[in-house]
Parts: C-alpha cells; structure tokens; sequence
C-alpha cells in the first residue's frame, strides 16, 4: 500500500517522512503490553501495580460538591481565557499559607490547564533555533520535547547518587552556558523522590544570575515532602528575579483528571506564559477553576494526602528491604526510586532496568517503571489501588512473597 501524499508533509520535529513508520516502542508502550501478557497468561494472579503514577482516589467530596453546584451556574459557561480572578486570588492565599510566598494574584498568577502544558508552553517564550534547555535526567521530557520542536536542544543533567540527585551545575561546558535559555528542574524530584535544599536554591539563583538563564520549576510533587516543611523555590530571596514555579492540583488535592494549575513568579515571565497561553487555549472550564478554589482554601486536603502516601511509601520500603533491594525512605513525591536488580540467582541477568521491569512484570505480575537515563533504576509508585490499611498490608506481604520467591540479585556496594 503506497503511502498517502501527506506522508511527505509531516514536520521533521516528529519524524518528517518517516513518520508512523518507526518500530522503536516507547518503554510505557512496553508496560502496557506486558501487563496484557501477564493478564492473559495468569488470569488467576493478581496484578501488583506499582507503575501507576497518578492518584488512586476521587477528589474529596467539598470539591467535588463545589463543582457540583457551579456547573449548573449561567455564569460559568464562557471562555475562561487566562483565569478568573477568584481562582489566581486563591493561589496567592495558599502561596502564602503554606510557603510564606507573597504573590500579586493580577501580575503573578496565570492558571494553566494542567502543569503539563505550562511546561510545553513555556519554551515558546525562550526558545529559538540554536537555544539550549538544560534538564535534569531521568524526568519529565514534555519542557526538552518542545525545546526541540522550536529548533532548539537539550543539554542533560544526569541526577546521580553519588551527586545526591542534585544536577551537577559546575560540570556543564562554557559554551552551553552561552547557548542556554532555560533551567528546567523538579523537586521534589519525579521520580527520584528527591527533596531540594534552600542551600540547593540559592546556587540556582546564582547560576542563573551569571548565565542569565531563567529557571523553569516544576513543583508537581511540592505537597508530598516529607522532610521537614514543603519548600518553595520562590521563598528563596532572589528567586522571583530569575524564574517561574509551575504548580498543579493533581498530586496534593487528588484532582488528577481535572487539569488545573498555574505558573507562579516574576511578572514578566508570567505575561510572557499567559501571551503565549492565549494563542494556545481559552482558559480551563470556570466551574473547575472556582471547585479548584475549594480545594486550594482547605489546608486539611494536602496534609491527608501527604500522610496517605508517606504511610504507604513507608511500609513499601519496608517490604523491599526485606526482599533485598537496597532503598531508603523518598524524601518527597509518591515515587520510590531504587536501584533495579542485576539479575536471578541461577537465572537471567539484567543488563538493564527495563530488562528487571519485563522480567518482574511478566513473571510475577508486579509492574514497575525502569529508568536507565543515570544507572539502571527502578520506580515504584504508592499509588496503587487499596481500599484501606489491611488492603495495603495484604497488597505488600503479597508482594515480599512474590519478590522473593524470585531469589533477586543485586549489585555489590
């Protein structure tokens, strides 16, 4: 079958000619697959699902009540545009509550729909052919992805341990420093789990002061820190002079689905985001955004969440010690980031992460996330589905049993 004319129409930043014609599979592609497999050919077993990454409850109930009755509202059927002014003023409360950040709801505040696309959004703002980004690796691809589609690249910043899953910013060449626009980093990190220090901070500022590069952070995961209190990039002096933090209702709230955030900082920045926002959306349904509103002015929200998945992480660190991997508590996310096995004891071994991730999912149904970009690494979520305390202690005996009967080998320290 001859390939359609506009196969030769399709722009080079997905592929150009070739596009749809690669064989590559992407490693979610791969999951999803082998979960298939693992289903059709153990039937009777239960799937273990740790690769999960979003919440496994509903938002909670005054939310969705709130949208319950604005949905029904004359009101709020229009275009949203770039925010109602009740949703960026309830972003300036809880920016001050919860990290003593003084916002300007009017000049610092634009909601987006999702942290997702104010990610994909805001190297419009920056990037032209030649401009670098420089990220932090493994991650979140989608600010690297768009940095590409406007002709600019990607510098890599391996997050190592032997560097405490900090980017080693000193490392990276003159001539990238000149070429950079943007910093895009995310703590707490996604998936290390890794909690960022105001000493960490601070050298961000600094570089980007001397490089005059602005910081893109992604604080998706900010609500579920637990070491010590929830930091803020912007509560470090210095911080609103260089970059942006870009928030979401997703992790701390359990609104996943519900596609709201915002990008928060210096004002220019902001406007420059909201231009391009503009020419790219009408705004999130108004309904959502004053529901979202109930959300941000109920403190008790996140602090149950954080102590969900702190409760959880604890008791999967717990079970995975036991069954020989080495891992300590995450400092933040619902992530757990260890390093993956090397191999079965008079079996395969595992030259990869990825190779760990089949092999666990396809013989005992446990389904993790490998990440082979700085070491092989496995990621485990605590978002998996349990109706209470004794579901989840069930779920992880289950899993040490499974884990064990593998006879897993590790690297040697």
């Amino acid at each position: 079958m001859s390939d359609p004319y506009f196969q030769q129409l399709f722009a080079e930043r997905i592929g150009g000619v070739n596009y749809g014609k690669g064989t590559e599979i992407y490693k979610f592609e791969k999951i999803k697959r082998a979960k298939r497999k693992a289903l059709a050919e153990y039937p009777d077993r239960t799937l273990l699902d740790f690769g999960i990454g979003e919440n496994d409850e509903m938002a909670p109930a005054p939310v969705r009540a709130r949208m319950a009755e604005e949905i029904n509202q004359p009101a709020n059927r229009g275009y949203a545009d770039n925010g109602v002014a009740a949703y960026k003023e309830a972003v300036a409360r809880f920016m001050k509550r919860e990290f003593g950040v003084e916002l300007d709801p009017v000049k610092e505040v634009n909601h987006c729909i999702g942290s997702k696309t104010a990610l994909a959004m805001l190297p419009a703002c920056f990037i032209n052919p030649g401009d670098v980004t420089l990220m932090t690796v493994p991650g979140y691809p989608v600010a690297g992805t768009h940095t590409r589609y406007y002709g600019g690249s990607v510098y890599r910043l391996p997050l190592l341990a032997e560097n405490d899953f900090l980017p080693d910013l000193d490392s990276i060449p003159q001539d990238i420093r000149d070429r950079a626009k943007l910093l895009a980093i995310n703590y707490p990190n996604s998936p290390t789990g890794k909690v960022a220090t105001r000493e960490f901070y601070e050298k961000v500022i600094d570089f980007a002061k001397q490089n005059q590069i602005v910081v893109v952070q992604d604080a998706a995961h900010i609500l579920l820190t637990y070491e010590g209190k929830p930091l803020s990039f912007l509560s470090v002096p210095g911080a609103k002079d260089v970059g942006v933090e870009v928030h979401s209702l997703s992790k701390g709230f359990h609104m996943i689905g519900w596609r709201i955030g915002w990008v928060c900082g210096h004002e220019r920045l902001v406007s420059a985001f909201a231009d391009v926002k503009d020419n790219c959306d009408s705004g999130q349904f108004i309904a959502i955004q004053k529901a979202a509103v109930t959300a941000l002015d109920d403190a008790s929200i996140p602090r149950a969440t954080r102590a969900k998945y702190e409760r959880r992480l604890k008791k999967l660190v717990a079970a995975l010690q036991r069954s020989g991997f080495d891992c300590r508590m995450s400092g933040g996310s619902y992530f757990l980031y260890t390093p993956a096995p090397t191999g079965v004891e008079g079996g395969p071994a595992f030259e990869t992460a990825e190779a760990a991730s089949q092999f666990l999912i396809t013989q005992q149904s446990i389904v993790t996330v490998p990440w082979d970009d700085a070491g092989p690494f496995l990621r485990f979520s605590a978002t998996y589905e349990a109706a209470d305390e004794a579901a989840e202690d069930a779920l992880m005996a289950e899993t040490e049993r499974r884990l064990k009967a593998c006879k897993l080998q590790f690297a040697k320290k």
